[in-house]
């Protein structure tokens, strides 16, 4: 039987759903990989900021209320999984200049800012979350390449 090796967008969007199972969201699960020479050099998925306790034991008092989806946001304390992505790399002096991210959902305006300041040239994405004409825009207009995985 033949090696069925898969392509590099769904094998880098596959350890991204490896990823997502670190987050401790209870509202979602989301995860980013950024890739640079098709090596992965950094992870992310949405979570409070290091040090504070996870969403799963309290620490965003908005993910633990019954707020309805999609309200009360600007309360929310979770990072991102692009932000945490970008972020760790720094953290550990890497650079994500160049760099592909592959997330699970679309990147929300917030997050497509630092994409664009980060230097990523590529953005790769599974599901919908809040992909706005706006952020399409933004990202087009930054010269950053964003399709949906599978729809080339």
């Amino acid at each position: 039987m033949a090696n069925q090796r898969p392509d590099w967008d769904p094998y880098f969007m596959s350890i991204a759903h490896v990823v997502k199972t670190r987050s401790s969201c209870s509202r979602r699960q989301v995860a980013a990989v950024i890739v640079k020479d098709r090596r992965v050099i950094s992870t992310g998925y949405n979570g409070t900021p290091r040090g504070v306790p996870n969403c799963n034991e309290g620490g965003c008092p908005r993910c633990a209320s019954d707020a309805p989806s999609g309200t009360g946001l600007g309360e929310c304390i979770c990072c991102h999984a692009e932000e945490n992505a970008i972020t760790q790399a720094a953290l550990h002096g890497i650079s994500v200049a160049d760099g592909m991210m592959y997330v699970t959902i679309s990147p929300c305006l917030t997050c497509a800012r630092m994409i664009i300041n980060a230097g990523i040239r590529e953005v790769v994405f599974e599901g919908d979350y809040t992909f706005t004409e706006q952020t399409k825009a933004l990202l087009d207009a930054a010269g950053v390449l964003c399709r949906r995985l599978g729809m080339g």
